[in-house]
Order: structure tokens, then sequence, then C-alpha cells
């Protein structure tokens, strides 16, 4: 970029250090477990031919649809392009540049800082416990001028859930101060954790979804948030005017209808599954220092050498996420749950490797 250009971008953008996505960081491979996609395509039929036409806003059977499913009326729910886009509409909404900050808790998703960065909004953090759960008495002493607090449970990249209590108590300090947002982006995988059910008890409590994950739709860009129908038509306010293409909202119909759902569960059985039968074995390898158990559809392996395995395992076109310069998370790889022969793959690939990560 010339300098003239340069100038032209505002300061906070020409600093900032974008998300690095899995598609971002590349790649060749045959086995792809970094991105935490379900493995598989699932097929579908467009049944909406009125491309001529703009869509609606807010697509009345998607929202009707999830609304039944989430236990909630259709006004406690809107629907975005992700759930990417529900956390900028969020700062957008309800923080002031240089006057409010966000705060989130590492290692956990990289978009909360992103999303804040972008629109000019002070960002705090307060790491995780070694446990990967909330300090609490530090978040405590942190939360003068937060408006938003960002929680992700089950957490990203750590795969595990965030104490129950914990999270309440978070929602007890900030009342009427803040609003709690808990992406839940990975709750069907464990949905008997799911804080939708407090809403009316904590009425600034907003929660996350996605149809990425457990519904087999990471192409599609399909999010939800939940809340009380006034954030909800606070974040009307700053919505894009189409943010759902017609065949995006034909597509999520079909996939919350009835049988949807039924297919979504299926599918999150055989994952945990996998998941469960893989994590013991990758335990007992000699390159492994611990698989950690997970809620999710991916856990993070402790390695030896991870930089030794990761460089191997990508040039043998197994491409997974290295967590290396995450806070609390030295030598972790990530490892999305694939199909079963894929993991018995990446399995068959990592008993090649001894404890200092040379070749057996």
């Amino acid at each position: 970029m010339s300098e003239q250009l340069a100038q032209l971008v505002r300061k906070n953008v020409r600093e900032l250090i974008p998300y690095q996505s899995a598609r971002r960081l590349g790649g060749n491979g045959d086995v792809w477990l970094n991105a935490n996609e379900y493995p598989t395509a699932i097929p579908f039929s467009l049944t909406q031919q009125t491309l001529n036409r703009y869509p609606e806003c807010q697509p009345v059977e998607v929202i009707t649809r999830y609304a039944q499913y989430a236990g909630l009326t259709p006004e406690q729910v809107l629907v975005s392009r992700g759930a990417d886009e529900a956390i900028e509409l969020l700062i957008r909404a309800y923080c002031e540049p240089g006057q409010d900050t966000v705060l989130y808790c590492p290692p956990t998703y990289g978009m909360y800082s992103v999303s804040a960065e972008t629109y000019g909004v002070a960002t705090r953090t307060q790491r995780l416990t070694t446990q990967w759960q909330l300090d609490l008495p530090a978040i405590e002493q942190q939360l003068d001028s937060v408006k938003i607090v960002y929680l992700c449970s089950p957490n990203n990249p750590t795969g595990n859930l965030l104490n129950a209590e914990d999270i309440r108590r978070i929602l007890t300090l900030t009342r009427g101060k803040a609003l709690v947002v808990v992406d839940e982006a990975y709750i069907e995988f464990c949905p008997e954790a799911s804080v939708v059910s407090w809403m009316n008890e904590f009425p600034h409590l907003v929660v996350l979804r996605t149809l990425s994950k457990a519904f087999a739709l990471a192409g599609l860009r399909c999010g939800f948030t939940l809340a009380q129908p006034e954030v909800i038509q606070t974040l009307l306010k700053v919505i894009a005017p189409y943010p759902l293409s017609t065949p995006v909202a034909d597509i999520a119909s079909q996939a919350l209808s009835e049988q949807g759902l039924r297919l979504m569960r299926e599918r999150v059985a055989e994952l945990n599954t996998i998941r469960d039968t893989f994590i013991p074995r990758f335990n007992a390898l000699a390159c492994v220092e611990h698989a950690f158990p997970s809620q999710t559809n991916y856990f993070l392996i402790r390695c030896y050498d991870s930089p030794t395995v990761f460089k191997n395992l990508w040039e043998q076109g197994i491409i997974l996420r290295d967590q290396n310069k995450n806070p609390l998370l030295g030598g972790c790889l990530r490892i999305s749950i694939g199909t079963e022969k894929e993991m018995e793959c990446l399995y068959q690939a990592l008993a090649q490797f001894g404890p200092k990560g040379e070749r057996q």
C-alpha cells in the first residue's frame, strides 16, 4: 500500500492484527481438522426461487423455528450472517468508542477483540485460571467502564464448559451496568449446559448461537442472537437491511425443521462418540503429554514437541490448528473431530512420533 493510501486508513485499523481464520492460514491437505467443521457435506435442495426479490430482513420462518427450538418467543431472536456479525452488532449498538470497554477472558475466541478494535472500542482481558475457568476476583476488579463481557462456554479453543455458578456471579456483578454475552456456538454438543433459561432472571444476558457447528452449515454463515426483545430491537437498528440471502434463509429453515433437528442430534451423537473414543487413545501416544477432555466437536492435545509434530503433519496433508501462541496453551494443538477414517489417519500419523517429536 502506498504511503498516501495508508494515511487514509483509520489508525486503529492500520494497527489491527486480523483474525487468522483456518482458511486464511491455508495449507494443502487431505485431512482438514483445523476449523471445527462437520467433516462431510449435508445435502439440501433450494425451494425458494424468488431471487429477483430482496429477502426479508428477519425471515419469519427461520426466526419462528429457531425460537421454538431455543424455547423462546420470536421477539427474543435475531438472525445474522453468522454469530460473528452478532458480536459486531452488539459492540456497534452498545459501546461508545473511546469511552466503553469490552472484557473477555483468553484463551478464547479471537473475534471478540478484533471486532472491538475495529470499531475503536477498548478491550480488557483477564486470563482464565490454569484450570481454564473464570478468575472471578480478578474480573470483579476490572468491571469499571466495561459495557460488554464476552464469555464462551463451551470455550473455544479449550473445549471445556465455564462453571455455571461463575457465569451467574458475573451476571450478578454486571446487573444494570453491562451486557453479558455467552457464546454458545458449541452448545448442541452439551445442550444441558445452556444458560438461555436464565434470561428472565438476568435481562442483560445475551446468548449467541450458530448453524456452523452441529448443524453442519459453516458455509451458510447463519447465526442467532437470543436476548430480551429490547436488545433485539436495538440490534435491528444497526443490522444490514438484508442480512440473510434468500438461499441462506431457505436452507436454514430446512435445517430447523423437525427432521433437520433430528438429523442434527444424530450427527452430534456420532461426533461425541468418535471424540470420546479417540481422546483416551491419543492420551496413550508417546508424543502426547496430555489429551484434554472436551464438551465440543474438537479437543486439545499437548505434545512434547508440538512445532515439530504440527509441521510434520502439515507436510503429510493433515491440517490441525496450532495453539502455541495462546496464553496457557503452550505445546497445544487443536483437533476438530473428523470422520472415523480421518481420526484413525491422524492417530496413525501421531503414532510415528516419539516424545521429542522425532519419527520412530
